[in-house]
C-alpha cells in the first residue's frame, strides 16, 4: 500500500472517530419501560411523546420504548428508575401511594364527579403538586395519563349491587385504598400482580377483578370473566415517572423539550383512550361478555363512611376537599 493511500485511510478513520464522538455527545437516548401491550392507548401516548421529543430536539434527545415487561415488572422498573438505570416508566397512581400518602386521594371511590372533573384536577395545581411531590424518593412525575374508570368484572356472577360482592375474592392492586374500598363494598380484596392475574382467574384463585375496559380487553381477561359491571367506582390515572438522577443529568433545554413532549402527549393519549374504550367494550361483548350498568348510587352510598374517614385525615382531608372543590 502506498504511503499516500495509507495516509488517506488514516485521515478517514480519524474523521469517523471524531464525528462519532461528537455525535455521541449530541445524541442522548432515554430508556422507557413498562408492562403494557403495544396496542394499549397508554403505550400509544408514550410513542407520540417519543416522536415529539425527537422532533423538538432534532434527534439530539430520543426515547427507546420497551413495552410488555421486557425490562421487568412494574415494581422492578420503579426500582431501576430510582437507581438511575432506567429513565422513565409508567405506573398506576395507586403504586405511588407507597411514596407519598397524598396519592391515596386519587384512588378513593367516587371522589371524582366525572371524567372532565378528573382532568381538571390532573392538569391543574393539584396534579402538579403530586407529580413533583416524590423527588425525595428519586422520582419525578412528568404527566398523568387517562386510565379511565375502573369497574368490576367477574367469572360467573354479575355485580349489580354491593351485595353481589359478598363472598367474592376480588383481585386488587397492592394499594391500601383499593383493598379498603372492596372491603367496604362487601368483597374480599386479594392483591395479585397484574402479570399473574390471568392465571389466578383461570384457576379460580380469585372470582374477579376490577379495571378499565381497555385493560380487560388487552389482557384477555374477558376470555375467563364473562360479566362486566360498569359501576365506575374509581378513576385512578396512570403516572409517567422519571428518575431524578437522569432528569438532573439533562440540560435545561433538554428538560424543557422532554416536559413539553410529555405535556403534548396527554390530550393525544386521551383521544386514543376514548377510542380504545369504545372498541374494547365492543370486542368483549362480541366474545361473549355481558355488560351490566348497575345503579352507581348504591355503590357510592356504601363507601360514604370510607370517604368520610379519609376526610378526617390530617394530610388527605384537605386534599380531598380541594379536589372536590375543583369546578
Amino acid at each position: 500500500m502506498s504511503t499516500k493511500i495509507y495516509k488517506s485511510l488514516i485521515l478517514v478513520l480519524m474523521l469517523v472517530v471524531l464525528f462519532g464522538c461528537d455525535n455521541t455527545k449530541q445524541h442522548k437516548v432515554l430508556k422507557l419501560a413498562h408492562g403494557l401491550d403495544p396496542s394499549h392507548p397508554v403505550h400509544k401516548g408514550m410513542e407520540f411523546m417519543a416522536q415529539r421529543l425527537a422532533e423538538k430536539s432534532k434527534g439530539q434527545l430520543t426515547i427507546d420504548i420497551y413495552p410488555s415487561g421486557q425490562l421487568g415488572s412494574e415494581q422492578q422498573c420503579v426500582e431501576l428508575l430510582q437507581i438511575g438505570s432506567l429513565a422513565i416508566t409508567k405506573v398506576s397512581a395507586a403504586v405511588m401511594e407507597s411514596f407519598t400518602p397524598k396519592f391515596k386521594a386519587l384512588g378513593l371511590p367516587y371522589v371524582f364527579r366525572s371524567q372532565a372533573h378528573s382532568f381538571r384536577v390532573f392538569d391543574g395545581e393539584i396534579g402538579k403538586e403530586l407529580l413533583l411531590g416524590t423527588e425525595e424518593f428519586w422520582i419525578r412525575g412528568l404527566c398523568f395519563y387517562d386510565a379511565g374508570f375502573r369497574s368490576f368484572y367477574t367469572i360467573n356472577k354479575p355485580v349489580n349491587s354491593p351485595d353481589d360482592l359478598k363472598g367474592l375474592k376480588i383481585r386488587v392492586m397492592k394499594s391500601q385504598t383499593a383493598m379498603e374500598m372492596v372491603k367496604a363494598l362487601g368483597g374480599s380484596p386479594t392483591p395479585i400482580s397484574w402479570g399473574e392475574l390471568y392465571t389466578a382467574l383461570q384457576s379460580g384463585v380469585v372470582d374477579g377483578a376490577e379495571n378499565n375496559p381497555p385493560s380487560l380487553y388487552t389482557s384477555h381477561h374477558y376470555e375467563v370473566c364473562k360479566h362486566y359491571s360498569l359501576d365506575e367506582h374509581t378513576c385512578v390515572p396512570d403516572v409517567l415517572i422519571m428518575s431524578t438522577t437522569v432528569w438532573n443529568s439533562l440540560t435545561e433545554q433538554e428538560q424543557k423539550w422532554l416536559q413539553e413532549a410529555a405535556d403534548e402527549s396527554v390530550p393525544v393519549q386521551r383521544k386514543f383512550w376514548d377510542e380504545s374504550v369504545k372498541e374494547s367494550l365492543e370486542k368483549v361483548q362480541e366474545a361473549g361478555v355481558t355488560i351490566h350498568r348497575p345503579d352507581k348510587t348504591k355503590f357510592a352510598d356504601k363507601v360514604t363512611e370510607l370517604l368520610d374517614k379519609y376526610k378526617e385525615d390530617e394530610v388527605l382531608g384537605d386534599l380531598i376537599r380541594r379536589i372536590q372543590a375543583v369546578q
